[in-house]
């Protein structure tokens, strides 16, 4: 049935895309020496300065709600992507979803760029570890956004009202639009419960 095909698609996707389940830190990363790890917390409990940044929704000039044509533009003329053209853009067959996936050179292996209705909602950045580190990527995010609100040896997570940003090892970092996504569980969920009550419906008939 269509809900259950999109249910497989929005599964396979949230593998490649989506961090694991989040858990709040108990201990610092393991690569950080005991001076520089700290347990994440928000900032009323650490007591962190608000001149933290706010969340970034662009990367290199490509931005989070961005349209395929300005997506492809923006690869094109990036020459850290090694962008193809429509050769890289698969089109799904889901609330008109699409996907952009693209090699790239020097720090960035692979970047991938899902699109629902025509707009960029996740990013996806795999980054090559011997030319950057991940505790590197990981006290930049701090210095400029603050300490993550979720950590755990596999991931630190970012998270403001529009925005989540993951950084989980190896080494990606990923961008998502998270009032898109509440939306697309939202809508889901709302598509199962009908398929609950039309199964219950016909079960009825017996």
């Amino acid at each position: 049935m269509k809900f259950t095909r999109r249910l497989l698609l929005f599964v396979l996707l949230a593998a490649v895309f989506l961090p694991a389940p989040l858990v709040r830190a108990q201990n610092p990363l393991p690569d950080q020496d005991s001076s520089a790890g700290q347990n994440a917390a928000s900032p009323a409990e650490t007591g962190e300065a608000s001149d933290a940044q706010p969340l970034p929704r662009a990367f290199r000039g490509i931005n989070l709600g961005m349209d395929l044509e300005a997506l492809k533009s923006a690869l094109q003329e990036d020459p850290i992507f090694y962008f193809r053209g429509d050769r890289d853009v698969s089109f799904l067959p889901a609330r008109e979803q699409s996907l952009v996936e693209t090699t790239g050179s020097s720090f960035i292996r692979r970047a991938f760029f899902q699109l629902i209705d025509g707009k960029v909602f996740i990013m996806a950045f795999t980054l090559d570890p011997r030319l950057v580190d991940h505790y590197s990527v990981y006290t930049t995010f701090v210095k400029k956004y603050g300490e993550p609100r979720f950590l755990d040896p596999k991931q630190a997570v970012w998270e403001s009202g529009e925005t989540r940003i993951s950084i989980e090892r190896p080494l990606t970092v990923k961008y998502l639009d998270s009032q898109v996504f509440d939306s697309i569980i939202a809508e889901s969920q709302a598509e199962k419960s009908t398929e609950l009550y039309i199964r219950e419906e016909f079960l009825r008939d017996f």
